[in-house]
């Protein structure tokens, strides 16, 4: 669940060492997980392990002397002199008595299984020279690869690639996963990731106190609402959805639906005048209440029952629609602000921080896609060169809410800098309305008390579950309706009766 940054993992080797475990006992284990896997993707035929100078070198030949006691023909191709490797990498080449061949794209042959030990995670610069020309033909080989630690050339933090980067069938990595493991594009070119353990104690996060995870259930299932035998409606929440007019009702109705869904109690849809019979004659369980001016909101939001509101899908980039936000911040409501609620304010941003920021205990989630974000974060994505994780970290520092920036690797990330991946996103969930299904699963879980950060990772990863509960040709209607199964497999998971 934790996701260590390449400095955190780092640090926790370095607190094994201290602790007792020898360098060279951790490469050990990780040439031994990186030997296991190699053997389970090429049952038979040669193996080529690709070194680099550093300890993803070392790694690497360890797993070739280790591949080589267990009856496989293994080479070794070193980016470097032997001569120049230090420490553990040095200790590791020393006890490999196989070939050595140069680093050259020529040789490389056609072995059954290439194994990527070049630089790792570790590194932070483009790949230019003899380093580029071999990833280059590594990748031209047409043969399966197993990347150690990181496919080289993939920043262990951002995911980027780094000028070019060695295409994985599969990666070994140690202890826990990197950000680059599950943002785009690492998560790619990483294929299927197995995290090895290789003797580093649990309790060493202790010490590291990790912000970044993965987000998986055991995330957040300890406060995972469920309904309770004694409970009612009313105890699960009243969610409030913002509809836009005539024209442009849809997306309030896949918010609502999605809520109702997703655990609320009760769900209205908050309308203008002109589209209460467009809403009214497509809404059953949901409500529907005319809703024309900033003061109705208020007057509808004075019971204090409706404790969590949805703006923005349909409802229109306009006065309207920002005087809507700052009611339900001044009446202190859980909000979701998605679409064109960001929008609204692209030119103000500062009024709808502040806003925020003016609450005891926001419980508010901005919901932007890239474009969105550009838009709302000018200062932070002008010239700026960061990490999609770290603009959503700043963004959320910057507004005083939880951001969830929105892609097949969504970021959901909360001013106290703790944040989340979110990696199990089929590709048809990229359809239309899909987010305005998401923006209605988090304010209902805001409806049941879920706080913001929770609320968000809950959304997002149930989201991803329902697309691939559906599978292909998903529309965004279909996504409430696979909602029931993805929760009774929950449900069974947890321990939850239902």
């Amino acid at each position: 669940m934790e996701v260590l940054t390449v400095p955190e993992m780092t640090r926790a080797d370095q607190i094994a060492i201290r602790d007792g475990t020898p360098g060279f006992a951790l490469m050990r284990e990780a040439g031994r997980a990186v030997a296991d896997v190699a053997e389970a993707m090429a049952e038979r035929g040669s193996i080529l392990v690709v070194a680099g100078r550093g300890n993803n070198g070392g790694d690497g030949f360890v797993a070739a002397t280790e591949l080589a006691a267990r009856g496989r023909d293994v080479s070794v191709m070193l980016l470097c002199d032997r001569a120049t490797l230090k420490g553990d990498a040095a200790l590791a080449a020393a006890a490999w008595k196989g070939p050595v061949l140069p680093c050259d794209p020529s040789v490389l042959g056609r072995p059954s299984l290439i194994i990527d030990a070049l630089f790792g995670a570790g590194l932070d610069r483009p790949l230019k020279g003899d380093p580029h020309t071999i990833v280059e033909a590594i990748n031209a080989s047409g043969v399966p690869i197993l990347a150690v630690d990181l496919p080289s050339g993939v920043s262990g933090d951002s995911g980027e690639v780094m000028g070019i980067a060695v295409e994985a069938s599969a990666t070994v990595t140690f202890f826990r996963r990197k950000p680059g493991h599950l943002l785009l594009p690492g998560r790619v070119y990483c294929g299927e990731v197995e995290v090895a353990d290789i003797g580093i104690e649990p309790e060493v996060l202790d010490e590291i106190a990790p912000q970044t995870f993965e987000n998986v259930p055991d995330l957040w299932a300890d406060i995972f609402p469920s309904p309770q035998i004694d409970g009612h409606k009313y105890a699960r929440g009243h969610a409030v959805v913002v509809s836009g007019d005539m024209t442009s009702t849809g997306a309030a109705r896949l918010s609502a639906r999605a809520a109702l869904r997703a655990g609320a109690g009760l769900v209205t849809v908050a309308s203008p005048r002109d589209a209460l019979a467009v809403n009214a004659a497509a809404l059953t369980a949901v409500m529907v209440r005319e809703t024309e001016s900033a003061q109705q909101f208020a007057d509808l939001l004075a019971d204090k029952r409706l404790n969590a509101c949805v703006i923005g899908p349909g409802a229109g980039v306009s006065d309207r629609t920002r005087s809507f936000v700052l009611t339900v911040l001044l009446a202190g409501r859980s909000l979701v602000l998605d679409a064109d609620a960001l929008t609204s304010f692209a030119e103000s941003p500062e009024a709808l921080f502040a806003g925020i920021k003016k609450l005891t205990d926001p419980q508010v989630v901005l919901t932007p896609h890239t474009g969105e974000f550009a838009r709302l974060f000018k200062t932070l994505t002008a010239g700026a060169a960061h990490s999609k994780l770290e603009q959503a970290r700043l963004a959320a520092h910057t507004s005083g809410a939880v951001v969830l920036l929105k892609g097949a690797d969504t970021v959901i990330a909360s001013p106290d800098g703790r944040a989340a991946i979110t990696a199990n996103a089929p590709p048809w969930l990229a359809t239309a309305g899909s987010g305005d299904v998401l923006a209605g699963i988090i304010g209902g879980m805001l409806a049941q008390g879920v706080p913001a950060f929770e609320a968000a990772s809950m959304a997002a990863w149930l989201h991803g579950e329902a697309a691939h509960e559906f599978g292909p040709g998903l529309i965004a209607e279909d996504l409430p309706e696979a909602l029931p199964a993805v929760l009774r497999n929950l449900y069974d998971e947890l321990g939850i009766a239902y």
